[in-house]
């Protein structure tokens, strides 16, 4: 945070190469890059004195220093890593091309966390170009994409040539480690900040999550208006629930309980 007035780089610079040592980090790992930036104002620079004018310094150093993906001759192979929701297509499926070519109307499959195997068809086919998506036909080797029109897609799995089917290693999604209790809100505030007050909007909202947000949990209770969340940490649900508020939710949750 170089952009504020109480900044220190320095200082913290040394930490970090404090904490690497600690950890018994080797040259290769101690002798990493340095770039000092502001997002906020649009600017990076190598050297503090530097004229700060633009984000070309990091840019050029992810191109210089981060290598190129490897690419893999053979049939098709991608691995879902990430998953989105839309109201109108449903699941949308996040990940990256590791062999081959996806193509939106090649011959497909889907190989489940199971092991079971399905044919699939592909309906949109989008690859990311800064924060906006792009319709594509096709996706080579090496590059990240989104795709519609699987239904049953969910972390972990491959999309494979159907005729010749070959699962990647599969992907471990960690289990909850907090609990909390979301409940209407019942404060003598009730109605005063959110649109979305009712349980039925609550029940919603939170079973709306679970359709893209794989390592939570949502759990009736004996209270129609209370629903026990289950996440990764308090980051997760602190997350969740900031999302929640910003959608126009008004909601009351409890005190975080540790998962044995």
């Amino acid at each position: 945070k170089i952009d504020r007035p109480d900044n220190r780089p320095a200082e913290v610079l040394d930490e970090i190469y404090d904490l690497f040592i600690d950890l018994n980090a080797n040259d290769a790992q101690i002798e990493f890059p340095v770039i000092y930036a502001s997002g906020r104002n649009g600017w990076a620079v190598k050297n503090l004195k530097d004229e700060r004018t633009n984000l070309v310094p990091l840019l050029d150093t992810i191109v210089k220093k981060i290598p190129q993906p490897k690419v893999e001759e053979g049939s098709t192979q991608m691995q879902i890593t990430s998953l989105d929701y839309n109201d109108y297509v449903g699941r949308i499926g996040i990940g990256r091309v590791f062999r081959g070519t996806l193509k939106k109307n090649g011959s497909l499959c889907i190989i489940k966390r199971n092991g079971d195997i399905h044919p699939v068809s592909i309906n949109q086919l989008f690859v990311f170009e800064g924060i906006e998506r792009t319709e594509v036909e096709e996706v080579t080797s090496g590059d990240i994409c989104a795709l519609v029109g699987i239904e049953d897609i969910d972390i972990g799995d491959t999309i494979s040539d159907a005729e010749n089917p070959e699962p990647l290693s599969i992907i471990d999604i960690d289990e909850p480690t907090i609990s909390m209790n979301f409940t209407v809100n019942t404060s003598p505030f009730y109605g005063k900040e959110g649109k979305y007050v009712t349980s039925r909007h609550l029940r919603d909202r939170l079973y709306k999550e679970l359709e893209k947000n794989v390592a939570l949990r949502v759990e009736e209770t004996g209270s129609p208006d209370t629903y026990k969340v289950s996440g990764r940490g308090l980051l997760h649900l602190s997350i969740l629930i900031e999302n929640m508020r910003r959608e126009g939710y008004e909601i009351c949750v409890g005190k975080p309980q540790v998962i044995f």
